[in-house]
């Protein structure tokens, strides 16, 4: 018997769907490691820190009616897989930090986004 793994996702900001090539979800917790004089001579433990919730994106560029990605702010962005498995995974309070676009020989052309996201609900 083989295994099923996740596939293709969908990708919906604020409700809508948008074609993607790629979504790199990145999670900084923040700790920090604390560094003390001690007989050791080495760390003794770690402070909590601040999270921080980045998702980098490559959405192909459409020849008409793009969106203003500009615009992006306080937006709720949600991945799923598009057969049903997996889970969901929903980003709130997202902004546009970074935007780029790459031009390729073959292929598609494409817009790199970078976004910043406050809270993070795996569903």
């Amino acid at each position: 018997m083989s295994d099923d793994y996740v596939g293709q996702i969908v990708l919906e900001i604020n409700g809508t769907d948008y074609e993607v090539t790629s979504v790199e979800p990145n999670l900084k917790t923040g700790r920090k490691v604390v560094k003390t004089m001690n007989r050791f001579g080495r760390a003794k433990g770690t402070a909590k820190g601040i999270e921080e919730h980045e998702l980098k994106i490559s959405v192909v560029i459409p020849k008409s009616g793009e969106p203003d990605w500009r615009a992006l702010m306080d937006a709720k962005i949600t991945t799923y897989s598009q057969d049903g498995g997996g889970k969901r995974e929903t980003w709130t309070g997202c902004s546009l930090l970074e935007m780029g676009s790459k031009y390729q020989v073959e292929g598609e052309a494409t817009r790199d986004l970078t976004v910043s996201a406050l809270n993070y609900y795996p569903e």
